[in-house]
């Protein structure tokens, strides 16, 4: 079948269908992520779809292993509460959370508050930290966890659409590439604005796992060039503290990303420049 449009009036359709008991609560579309659409149900509850086949694996591994980690981190992360199943209303697996309340960052925000820093540097350090059982990366997590070079091809395509910065990107890039990873840990795969929860100006949860896995968090240290600026991009590394190999494969790692951004143009490509400007200062 083909995979539908996914929207309020599907979740409700689908919830009516497989988890009758919430059938009445209200449904609420919220714009956040790409690889699942996101949808609260009721006061206490949210729905995740993937938007197509490819991000299944997300949600599977997120219901096996976030109730794992969820114990050993200081702060709120998704809590699996149900998996439904595909039907003839919609093709693939799907899941049910609770939900989380607090504020979500813009997804193009840049982060100066060292406070907000020195907290996610102190929940990565906990996720680094804990029970090293898991998956390894892979096309399930982006390939996140994996050393950067795995981005060779787009990383040297994308440095040919640069002009005067190209020497200095080629640079950093072969100084990421060159660099192998330790020993394997827990990595979230995708920090980003979007994917932190606010309460009080303080960070409060950390959601969307559909990248994470056991491997190199060196996919993690690139949000200090990503969303960070000043006192806070220094607030975070210290409190982080990457060794130097993992320096440079996360500064590999933001520089990769923004060379797509650029390469997309419009408004990415703005947003691209920025970010390189940050890794190559």
């Amino acid at each position: 079948m083909d995979t539908p449009v996914i929207d309020a009036a599907l979740v409700r359709a689908l919830v009516a269908e497989q988890f009758p008991q919430w059938s009445a609560l209200p449904v609420e579309f919220v714009p956040q992520g790409n690889d699942h659409r996101t949808f609260r149900l009721g006061d206490a509850l949210s729905v995740r779809i993937p938007s197509a086949e490819g991000y299944v694996p997300q949600g599977e591994k997120e219901h096996r292993w976030l109730p794992v980690l969820a114990p050993q981190l200081p702060l709120p992360i998704p809590a699996p509460i149900a998996l439904g199943a595909p039907s003839g209303l919609f093709p693939y697996p799907w899941s049910v959370y609770g939900w989380l309340e607090g504020d979500v960052l813009p997804t193009d925000a840049v982060v100066t508050d060292t406070r907000l820093a020195e907290d996610l540097a102190a929940f990565l350090v906990a996720l680094q930290a804990a029970d090293p059982e898991g998956p390894p990366p892979g096309l399930h997590s982006a390939f996140r966890g994996c050393p950067p070079s795995v981005w060779d091809e787009d990383v040297r395509r994308c440095i040919r659409l640069l002009a005067s910065d190209a020497g200095r990107a080629t640079e950093v890039w072969a100084e990421a590439a060159a660099e192998t990873a330790t020993t394997p840990v827990w990595f979230h795969g995708d920090v980003a604005p979007g994917n932190l929860l606010l309460r009080g100006g303080r960070l409060s949860a950390v959601l969307d796992f559909g990248c994470s896995g056991v491997g190199d968090p060196a996919c993690d240290v690139a949000a200090a060039w990503m969303m960070f600026d000043g006192g806070a991009r220094a607030a975070f590394l210290e409190a982080l503290a990457p060794d130097e190999g993992m320096l440079r494969r996360g500064r590999g790692w933001a520089l990769w990303k923004a060379l797509l951004w650029v390469e997309a143009g419009g408004a990415e490509a703005e947003r691209g420049r920025r970010v390189m400007a940050a890794v190559l200062g």
